[in-house]
């Protein structure tokens, strides 16, 4: 445990989990303040897949010491499930990588990384903007230094579908949360990884009416994906993943 500013922060040990035939998952930082969105790793000799970059070049570093630890390959792609942040900050940390997402991802996250991202930046938005504190005050605390520190937007983008040549399969689905939402299929290991797609949008844009879509989750249900993975809680199997999306009948 930290302290940082006067509050208790719990350090998140690092570790990759084995879910299902070639997907590996390493979860984020349980607390919703951290705002860290956990990342998984398609594994293959050929070329290996990491879904998600990690939420500052701090934590992408912490990724990568825990492939290293679990004999994983280190990746040959990097997808993006959309361009919040704490999926994209840690980007820069990931060396030869092609980088993987949709093109409204790549049209917002150029206008990202044209942003004086720094400390004063983030305090001065905040003043603007008091709605952005949770957010900005969780970049501040995840971002130890900015120098080297870049938003990158993909080296490869699509518009509704493409399949990587290791059989990873990558579909736009879109929906409040954010406009480049994907979801990443690995059929032969039976597993979706969602990303933040069902989610409600941001927070700072979020209204009392805003739900999670489980309409969303009813439509990718399948009887051949045996996991269902989002980015910020445990796995859930199919059984589960039907029961989640029953409730918005």
């Amino acid at each position: 445990m930290s302290t940082i500013d006067g509050e208790d922060h719990v350090i998140i040990d690092m570790a990759f989990q084995h879910l299902a035939g070639r997907v590996w998952i390493c979860p984020g930082d349980p607390d919703p303040a951290s705002v860290q969105a956990g990342v998984a790793l398609v594994a293959d000799e050929r070329g290996s897949v990491l879904v998600d970059a990690g939420q500052s070049p701090a934590h992408a570093r912490e990724i990568r010491s825990a492939l290293a630890a679990a004999g994983l390959p280190p990746p040959r792609w990097l997808v993006y499930t959309h361009h919040h942040w704490d999926h994209v900050w840690g980007a820069c940390a990931w060396p030869d990588v092609e980088i993987v997402g949709h093109v409204a991802g790549e049209r917002l996250l150029r206008e990202e990384a044209a942003r004086p991202w720094s400390h004063r930046y983030l305090r001065e938005q905040v003043r603007a903007n008091p709605r952005l504190g949770p957010s900005f005050r969780a970049r501040a605390l995840a971002v130890d230094s900015w120098d080297g520190f870049a938003v990158l937007p993909p080296t490869r983008t699509f518009t509704d579908e493409l399949e990587l040549p290791v059989g990873v399969r990558v579909r736009h689905v879109g929906g409040a949360h954010a406009p480049d939402s994907t979801v990443v299929a690995v059929p032969d290991s039976g597993v979706l990884l969602l990303g933040d797609c069902f989610y409600p949008p941001p927070a700072h844009l979020r209204t009392p009416e805003d739900r999670p879509d489980l309409a969303l989750v009813r439509r990718l249900l399948a009887d051949d994906v045996h996991w269902y993975v989002a980015s910020h809680q445990p796995p859930m199997t199919l059984d589960e993943a039907r029961a989640a999306g029953a409730a918005a009948r």
